[in-house]
Protein backbone atom coordinates (compact mmCIF):
# COMPACT_ATOMS: atom_id res chain seq x y z
CA UNK A 1 0.00 0.00 0.00
CA UNK A 2 1.40 3.17 -0.96
CA UNK A 3 0.46 6.91 0.38
CA UNK A 4 0.51 10.44 -1.26
CA UNK A 5 1.24 12.34 2.12
CA UNK A 6 -0.93 15.44 0.41
CA UNK A 7 -3.92 13.04 0.38
CA UNK A 8 -5.00 11.69 3.41
CA UNK A 9 -4.47 12.24 7.68
CA UNK A 10 -4.18 8.76 8.89
CA UNK A 11 -6.79 8.14 11.89
CA UNK A 12 -5.09 4.64 13.19
CA UNK A 13 -1.55 3.45 14.14
CA UNK A 14 -0.97 1.33 11.10
CA UNK A 15 -1.99 4.04 8.44
CA UNK A 16 0.17 6.40 10.33
CA UNK A 17 3.48 3.93 10.06
CA UNK A 18 2.30 3.84 6.27
CA UNK A 19 2.15 7.92 6.16
CA UNK A 20 5.45 7.96 7.99
CA UNK A 21 7.00 5.32 5.93
CA UNK A 22 6.09 7.34 2.83
CA UNK A 23 8.06 10.22 4.19
CA UNK A 24 10.98 8.11 5.10
CA UNK A 25 10.66 6.65 1.22
CA UNK A 26 11.76 10.05 0.05
CA UNK A 27 15.40 9.49 1.80
CA UNK A 28 17.14 12.50 3.79
CA UNK A 29 16.60 16.18 3.33
CA UNK A 30 19.00 18.57 4.04
CA UNK A 31 17.87 22.21 4.86
CA UNK A 32 16.52 24.38 7.34
CA UNK A 33 13.65 26.18 5.81
CA UNK A 34 11.21 23.19 5.61
CA UNK A 35 11.16 23.35 8.91
CA UNK A 36 11.41 27.13 9.78
CA UNK A 37 8.13 27.29 8.04
CA UNK A 38 6.77 24.02 10.07
CA UNK A 39 7.42 25.04 13.57
CA UNK A 40 6.43 29.25 12.17
CA UNK A 41 3.06 27.42 11.87
CA UNK A 42 2.70 25.75 14.58
CA UNK A 43 3.69 28.82 16.68
CA UNK A 44 7.05 28.22 17.36
CA UNK A 45 6.98 25.10 20.04
CA UNK A 46 10.95 25.01 19.70
CA UNK A 47 11.18 28.00 21.78
CA UNK A 48 9.00 27.38 24.56
CA UNK A 49 11.00 24.83 26.56
CA UNK A 50 14.71 25.87 27.74
CA UNK A 51 16.75 23.54 25.32
CA UNK A 52 20.38 21.77 25.28
CA UNK A 53 21.55 21.18 21.76
CA UNK A 54 23.81 18.00 21.53
CA UNK A 55 26.24 17.65 18.51
CA UNK A 56 28.86 15.14 17.46
CA UNK A 57 30.29 12.70 15.32
CA UNK A 58 30.30 9.57 18.52
CA UNK A 59 29.16 10.23 21.59
CA UNK A 60 26.09 13.12 21.65
CA UNK A 61 23.59 9.82 22.14
CA UNK A 62 25.70 9.14 25.29
CA UNK A 63 26.03 12.72 26.64
CA UNK A 64 22.34 13.60 25.96
CA UNK A 65 21.44 10.67 28.02
CA UNK A 66 23.70 11.65 30.58
CA UNK A 67 22.55 14.93 30.67
CA UNK A 68 18.74 13.91 31.34
CA UNK A 69 19.63 11.45 33.92
CA UNK A 70 21.22 14.55 36.15
CA UNK A 71 18.62 17.34 35.73
CA UNK A 72 15.89 14.23 36.38
CA UNK A 73 18.26 13.67 39.36
CA UNK A 74 17.48 17.03 40.15
CA UNK A 75 14.12 17.19 40.16
CA UNK A 76 13.87 18.66 36.55
CA UNK A 77 10.99 17.67 33.98
CA UNK A 78 13.34 15.98 31.06
CA UNK A 79 12.54 16.27 27.50
CA UNK A 80 14.80 14.21 25.48
CA UNK A 81 14.95 13.87 21.84
CA UNK A 82 17.74 11.10 20.21
CA UNK A 83 17.79 9.13 17.11
CA UNK A 84 17.31 6.91 15.30
CA UNK A 85 15.40 4.58 18.30
CA UNK A 86 16.52 0.99 18.62
CA UNK A 87 13.34 -0.72 18.61
CA UNK A 88 10.14 1.74 18.89
CA UNK A 89 9.56 4.96 17.31
CA UNK A 90 8.37 6.36 20.22
CA UNK A 91 11.88 5.94 21.87
CA UNK A 92 12.95 9.18 19.96
CA UNK A 93 10.70 11.43 22.24
CA UNK A 94 10.37 10.92 25.66
CA UNK A 95 9.36 12.66 28.81
CA UNK A 96 10.55 11.74 32.44
CA UNK A 97 12.25 8.61 30.05
CA UNK A 98 8.71 7.57 29.03
CA UNK A 99 8.38 7.13 25.19
CA UNK A 100 5.78 8.59 22.99
CA UNK A 101 2.93 6.23 23.34
CA UNK A 102 0.95 4.50 19.73
CA UNK A 103 -2.10 7.18 20.72
CA UNK A 104 0.14 10.37 21.41
CA UNK A 105 2.35 9.47 17.69
CA UNK A 106 -1.45 9.16 16.05
CA UNK A 107 -2.09 12.24 17.62
CA UNK A 108 0.59 13.77 16.77
CA UNK A 109 0.32 12.85 13.00
CA UNK A 110 -2.99 13.99 12.68
CA UNK A 111 -2.19 17.36 13.93
CA UNK A 112 0.72 17.99 11.70
CA UNK A 113 -0.46 16.28 8.65
CA UNK A 114 -3.19 18.88 7.59
CA UNK A 115 -0.21 21.78 8.45
CA UNK A 116 2.68 20.07 6.11
CA UNK A 117 -0.32 19.48 3.48
CA UNK A 118 -0.84 23.08 3.44
CA UNK A 119 2.51 24.14 3.39
CA UNK A 120 3.06 21.93 0.73
CA UNK A 121 0.04 23.17 -1.70
CA UNK A 122 2.08 26.12 -1.26
CA UNK A 123 5.64 24.60 -2.69
CA UNK A 124 5.20 20.63 -3.05
CA UNK A 125 9.19 20.85 -1.84
CA UNK A 126 8.20 21.92 1.40
CA UNK A 127 6.29 19.29 2.48
CA UNK A 128 8.31 18.34 5.95
CA UNK A 129 10.26 14.98 5.68
CA UNK A 130 10.25 11.86 8.28
CA UNK A 131 12.57 13.35 10.87
CA UNK A 132 10.82 17.16 10.61
CA UNK A 133 7.94 14.97 11.31
CA UNK A 134 9.44 13.54 14.55
CA UNK A 135 11.08 16.70 15.11
CA UNK A 136 8.17 18.59 15.39
CA UNK A 137 6.56 15.93 17.63
CA UNK A 138 9.30 16.52 20.17
CA UNK A 139 8.84 20.43 20.44
CA UNK A 140 4.87 19.69 20.89
CA UNK A 141 5.57 17.14 23.35
CA UNK A 142 8.23 19.16 25.56
CA UNK A 143 6.17 22.26 25.29
CA UNK A 144 2.38 20.44 26.36
CA UNK A 145 4.21 18.28 29.13
CA UNK A 146 5.78 21.74 30.05
CA UNK A 147 9.04 20.35 30.85
CA UNK A 148 11.63 22.19 32.34
CA UNK A 149 14.36 21.74 30.52
CA UNK A 150 14.45 19.85 26.74
CA UNK A 151 17.83 18.06 26.03
CA UNK A 152 17.91 17.45 21.73
CA UNK A 153 20.46 15.06 19.77
CA UNK A 154 21.62 16.55 16.02
CA UNK A 155 20.20 13.81 13.55
CA UNK A 156 23.49 14.10 11.67
CA UNK A 157 26.06 17.20 11.03
CA UNK A 158 24.31 20.14 12.57
CA UNK A 159 24.18 23.22 10.46
CA UNK A 160 21.28 22.07 7.77
CA UNK A 161 19.72 19.52 10.65
CA UNK A 162 16.01 19.81 11.39
CA UNK A 163 16.75 20.47 14.92
CA UNK A 164 18.95 23.55 14.15
CA UNK A 165 15.92 25.91 15.04
CA UNK A 166 16.73 25.43 18.15
CA UNK A 167 17.85 28.30 20.67
CA UNK A 168 19.87 26.65 23.17
CA UNK A 169 20.87 27.64 26.49
CA UNK A 170 24.02 25.68 25.92
CA UNK A 171 25.23 23.89 22.71
CA UNK A 172 27.75 21.16 22.86
CA UNK A 173 29.95 19.18 20.72
CA UNK A 174 31.19 15.87 21.86
CA UNK A 175 33.78 14.88 19.20
CA UNK A 176 34.75 14.89 15.38
CA UNK A 177 35.46 12.19 13.45
CA UNK A 178 35.36 11.08 9.54
CA UNK A 179 31.93 9.76 8.99
CA UNK A 180 28.76 10.49 6.90
CA UNK A 181 31.74 11.90 4.51
CA UNK A 182 29.58 11.97 1.11
CA UNK A 183 27.26 14.40 2.97
CA UNK A 184 29.18 16.12 5.48
CA UNK A 185 32.43 16.38 3.61
CA UNK A 186 35.93 14.16 3.91
CA UNK A 187 38.08 16.09 6.19
CA UNK A 188 37.98 16.40 10.14
CA UNK A 189 37.74 20.43 8.96
CA UNK A 190 35.09 20.05 6.69
CA UNK A 191 32.63 18.12 9.02
CA UNK A 192 33.62 20.13 12.21
CA UNK A 193 32.00 23.46 10.29
CA UNK A 194 29.12 21.79 9.47
CA UNK A 195 28.98 20.81 13.40
CA UNK A 196 29.88 24.41 14.13
CA UNK A 197 26.83 25.55 12.74
CA UNK A 198 24.62 24.88 15.91
CA UNK A 199 26.50 27.80 17.45
CA UNK A 200 24.73 30.83 18.10
CA UNK A 201 25.30 33.91 18.96
CA UNK A 202 26.28 34.45 22.28
CA UNK A 203 25.31 31.14 23.14
CA UNK A 204 27.83 28.68 25.56
CA UNK A 205 29.34 26.15 23.82
CA UNK A 206 30.82 22.92 25.54
CA UNK A 207 33.46 21.17 23.30
CA UNK A 208 34.45 17.18 23.85
CA UNK A 209 38.14 15.67 23.46
CA UNK A 210 38.14 16.66 19.73
CA UNK A 211 41.17 16.94 17.07
CA UNK A 212 43.46 19.43 17.33
CA UNK A 213 42.25 20.53 13.32
CA UNK A 214 38.88 20.39 13.97
CA UNK A 215 39.10 22.15 17.47
CA UNK A 216 40.59 24.87 15.66
CA UNK A 217 37.70 25.26 13.54
CA UNK A 218 34.60 25.07 15.59
CA UNK A 219 36.60 27.69 18.32
CA UNK A 220 36.81 30.14 14.99
CA UNK A 221 33.12 29.90 14.16
CA UNK A 222 32.20 30.58 18.06
CA UNK A 223 34.54 33.20 18.30
CA UNK A 224 32.73 35.12 15.32
CA UNK A 225 29.67 34.41 17.09
CA UNK A 226 30.82 35.73 20.63
CA UNK A 227 30.05 32.19 22.06
CA UNK A 228 32.25 31.61 25.11
CA UNK A 229 33.86 28.01 24.79
CA UNK A 230 34.08 25.91 27.55
CA UNK A 231 36.66 22.79 27.07
CA UNK A 232 36.74 19.37 28.56
CA UNK A 233 40.29 19.17 28.11
CA UNK A 234 41.24 22.35 30.11
CA UNK A 235 38.24 21.44 32.66
CA UNK A 236 39.14 18.23 33.42
CA UNK A 237 42.84 17.34 31.59
CA UNK A 238 44.36 14.14 30.71
CA UNK A 239 44.46 11.87 33.23
CA UNK A 240 41.00 9.48 33.17
CA UNK A 241 40.42 9.67 36.94
CA UNK A 242 40.08 13.63 37.07
CA UNK A 243 36.82 12.77 34.88
CA UNK A 244 33.54 11.96 36.94
CA UNK A 245 32.38 8.64 37.03
CA UNK A 246 29.28 6.93 35.48
CA UNK A 247 27.99 3.47 35.85
CA UNK A 248 28.52 3.31 31.53
CA UNK A 249 31.23 1.23 30.65
CA UNK A 250 34.53 2.39 29.23
CA UNK A 251 37.14 5.14 29.38
CA UNK A 252 34.89 7.29 26.87
CA UNK A 253 32.42 7.35 28.51
CA UNK A 254 33.79 9.25 31.58
CA UNK A 255 35.23 11.67 28.58
CA UNK A 256 31.30 11.72 27.76
CA UNK A 257 30.80 12.20 31.51
CA UNK A 258 33.16 15.10 31.69
CA UNK A 259 31.30 16.69 28.63
CA UNK A 260 27.77 16.34 30.53
CA UNK A 261 29.08 17.80 33.58
CA UNK A 262 30.75 20.45 32.74
CA UNK A 263 27.25 21.36 30.51
CA UNK A 264 25.52 21.26 33.90
CA UNK A 265 28.22 23.73 35.12
CA UNK A 266 27.67 26.01 32.19
CA UNK A 267 23.70 26.02 32.25
CA UNK A 268 24.33 26.01 36.58
CA UNK A 269 25.87 29.96 36.00
CA UNK A 270 22.19 31.17 35.90
CA UNK A 271 20.81 28.99 38.36
CA UNK A 272 21.13 27.21 41.49
CA UNK A 273 22.81 23.38 40.54
CA UNK A 274 23.32 20.68 42.89
CA UNK A 275 26.76 19.27 41.37
CA UNK A 276 26.52 16.53 43.97
CA UNK A 277 23.14 15.14 42.88
CA UNK A 278 24.38 15.79 39.72
CA UNK A 279 26.90 13.55 39.91
CA UNK A 280 24.39 10.99 41.20
CA UNK A 281 22.25 11.17 37.95
CA UNK A 282 25.78 10.09 35.95
CA UNK A 283 25.42 6.51 37.67
CA UNK A 284 21.83 5.94 37.04
CA UNK A 285 22.35 7.01 33.19
CA UNK A 286 19.64 4.45 31.05
CA UNK A 287 21.45 3.91 27.59
CA UNK A 288 21.21 0.77 25.78
CA UNK A 289 23.46 -0.68 23.63
CA UNK A 290 26.63 1.23 24.41
CA UNK A 291 28.72 -1.55 26.01
CA UNK A 292 25.58 -3.01 27.61
CA UNK A 293 26.22 -6.19 29.64
CA UNK A 294 23.38 -8.66 29.66
CA UNK A 295 22.54 -12.25 30.10
CA UNK A 296 20.59 -14.31 27.64
CA UNK A 297 19.81 -17.54 29.05
CA UNK A 298 22.94 -18.26 30.61
CA UNK A 299 25.18 -16.81 28.07
CA UNK A 300 26.73 -13.38 28.93
CA UNK A 301 26.48 -10.84 25.89
CA UNK A 302 27.42 -7.58 25.36
CA UNK A 303 25.52 -5.01 22.92
CA UNK A 304 27.43 -2.35 21.60
CA UNK A 305 26.88 -0.12 19.03
CA UNK A 306 30.05 0.68 17.05
CA UNK A 307 30.22 2.04 13.32
CA UNK A 308 32.65 4.31 12.29
CA UNK A 309 36.36 4.69 12.40
CA UNK A 310 36.00 6.61 15.60
CA UNK A 311 33.54 4.22 17.45
CA UNK A 312 36.25 1.45 16.41
CA UNK A 313 38.79 2.92 18.02
CA UNK A 314 37.21 2.48 21.15
CA UNK A 315 35.90 -0.87 20.38
CA UNK A 316 39.24 -2.09 20.15
CA UNK A 317 39.78 -0.65 23.37
CA UNK A 318 36.99 -2.30 25.02
CA UNK A 319 37.63 -5.54 22.79
CA UNK A 320 41.37 -5.73 24.73
CA UNK A 321 40.22 -5.12 28.01
CA UNK A 322 37.44 -7.47 27.27
CA UNK A 323 40.09 -10.53 26.58
CA UNK A 324 42.07 -9.48 29.43
CA UNK A 325 39.19 -9.51 31.99
CA UNK A 326 38.11 -13.01 30.43
CA UNK A 327 40.98 -14.98 29.55
CA UNK A 328 39.70 -15.79 26.22
CA UNK A 329 38.80 -13.95 23.11
CA UNK A 330 34.62 -13.49 22.39
CA UNK A 331 32.57 -14.59 19.78
CA UNK A 332 31.34 -11.54 17.77
CA UNK A 333 28.01 -11.10 16.21
CA UNK A 334 28.29 -8.02 13.45
CA UNK A 335 26.61 -6.99 10.93
CA UNK A 336 27.27 -3.07 9.00
CA UNK A 337 25.63 -0.69 6.75
CA UNK A 338 28.28 0.90 4.45
CA UNK A 339 31.53 -0.23 3.59
CA UNK A 340 33.26 2.20 4.91
CA UNK A 341 32.27 1.99 8.09
CA UNK A 342 32.99 -1.88 7.72
CA UNK A 343 36.36 -1.63 6.74
CA UNK A 344 37.46 -0.61 10.17
CA UNK A 345 35.25 -2.10 11.97
CA UNK A 346 36.22 -5.57 10.92
CA UNK A 347 40.22 -4.62 10.94
CA UNK A 348 39.24 -4.10 14.98
CA UNK A 349 37.29 -7.17 15.76
CA UNK A 350 39.66 -9.31 13.67
CA UNK A 351 42.23 -8.73 16.46
CA UNK A 352 39.93 -10.05 19.46
CA UNK A 353 37.28 -12.49 17.96
CA UNK A 354 37.58 -16.21 17.77
CA UNK A 355 34.96 -16.86 15.48
CA UNK A 356 32.55 -14.09 13.77
CA UNK A 357 29.32 -14.49 12.99
CA UNK A 358 28.17 -12.22 9.72
CA UNK A 359 24.74 -11.02 9.69
CA UNK A 360 22.59 -8.68 7.37
CA UNK A 361 21.04 -5.90 9.20
CA UNK A 362 16.97 -4.96 7.74
CA UNK A 363 18.48 -2.06 6.27
CA UNK A 364 18.75 -1.26 2.31
CA UNK A 365 21.83 0.14 3.18
CA UNK A 366 23.68 -2.78 4.78
CA UNK A 367 26.43 -4.68 3.30
CA UNK A 368 25.83 -8.11 1.86
CA UNK A 369 27.57 -11.10 3.07
CA UNK A 370 30.03 -10.68 0.37
CA UNK A 371 30.92 -7.24 0.81
CA UNK A 372 31.80 -8.06 4.75
CA UNK A 373 33.97 -11.56 3.57
CA UNK A 374 35.89 -9.32 1.60
CA UNK A 375 36.95 -7.38 4.06
CA UNK A 376 38.08 -9.89 6.45
CA UNK A 377 41.71 -9.57 7.03
CA UNK A 378 43.81 -12.28 4.94
CA UNK A 379 45.70 -12.99 8.23
CA UNK A 380 41.86 -14.22 10.35
CA UNK A 381 42.63 -17.15 11.67
CA UNK A 382 39.25 -17.84 13.51
CA UNK A 383 35.80 -18.82 11.76
CA UNK A 384 33.95 -16.91 9.99
CA UNK A 385 30.39 -17.74 9.23
CA UNK A 386 27.14 -16.38 7.71
CA UNK A 387 23.93 -16.40 9.63
CA UNK A 388 20.42 -14.11 10.61
CA UNK A 389 19.77 -12.83 13.65
CA UNK A 390 16.53 -15.05 13.63
CA UNK A 391 18.46 -18.03 13.83
CA UNK A 392 21.47 -16.71 16.95
CA UNK A 393 18.49 -15.59 18.94
CA UNK A 394 15.35 -18.01 17.96
CA UNK A 395 13.96 -16.37 20.73
CA UNK A 396 13.81 -14.74 24.45
CA UNK A 397 16.29 -16.47 26.47
CA UNK A 398 17.90 -18.11 23.70
CA UNK A 399 21.41 -17.21 22.39
CA UNK A 400 23.04 -20.12 19.60
CA UNK A 401 26.27 -18.10 18.95
CA UNK A 402 29.13 -20.05 20.30
CA UNK A 403 29.09 -21.70 22.95
CA UNK A 404 27.75 -21.50 26.30
CA UNK A 405 30.84 -20.62 28.46
CA UNK A 406 32.07 -17.96 25.68
CA UNK A 407 31.34 -14.00 25.91
CA UNK A 408 28.85 -12.93 23.04
CA UNK A 409 29.75 -9.61 21.79
CA UNK A 410 26.70 -8.31 19.17
CA UNK A 411 28.53 -4.73 17.49
CA UNK A 412 28.53 -2.98 14.69
CA UNK A 413 25.05 -1.28 13.12
CA UNK A 414 22.42 0.23 15.82
CA UNK A 415 20.04 -1.19 13.76
CA UNK A 416 21.56 -5.07 14.05
CA UNK A 417 21.15 -4.21 18.14
CA UNK A 418 17.78 -3.08 17.57
CA UNK A 419 16.56 -6.21 15.99
CA UNK A 420 18.48 -8.47 17.89
CA UNK A 421 16.80 -6.80 21.61
CA UNK A 422 13.48 -6.84 20.17
CA UNK A 423 14.07 -10.29 19.95
CA UNK A 424 15.80 -11.20 23.20
CA UNK A 425 13.35 -8.48 25.16
CA UNK A 426 10.07 -9.10 24.06
CA UNK A 427 8.93 -6.52 26.43
CA UNK A 428 9.95 -3.83 24.28
CA UNK A 429 7.40 -4.36 21.93
CA UNK A 430 7.77 -5.54 17.81
CA UNK A 431 10.25 -3.70 16.16
CA UNK A 432 9.27 -0.76 13.78
CA UNK A 433 12.51 -1.31 11.78
CA UNK A 434 11.07 0.61 8.69
CA UNK A 435 11.14 4.10 10.44
CA UNK A 436 14.99 3.52 12.18
CA UNK A 437 16.93 4.83 9.27
CA UNK A 438 17.29 8.57 9.74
Amino acid sequence: MSYDPSAMTPIDYASVQEYLFSLKAQGPRFGIDRMRALVAALGHPELAVPTIHVAGTNGKGSVAAMLEAMFRALGWRTGLYTSPHLVRLGERVQVDRQILSEGEIVDYVRELAPVAARLAALCPDDHPSFFEFMTAMAFLQFQRRQCDIGIVEVGMGGRLDATNVVLPEVAVITSIGLDHCDMLGDTLEAIAAEKAGIIKQGCPLVIGRLPPPAERVIREVAASRQAPVYSVRETFGEALPAYPKTNLEGDYQRWNAGTALLTVRVLGRSRSLDETTARDGLRQVNWPGRWQRAVIGQRPVIFDASHNPEGAEVLDANLRRLVAERGQPPVVVTGVLGAARARPLLETICRHARAIYLVIPAQSRACSYEELEALIPAGFCGRVERSTVAELFPEPGVCCAGTPDEMVVVTGSIYLLGEVLARVEPARGPIEGRLQDF
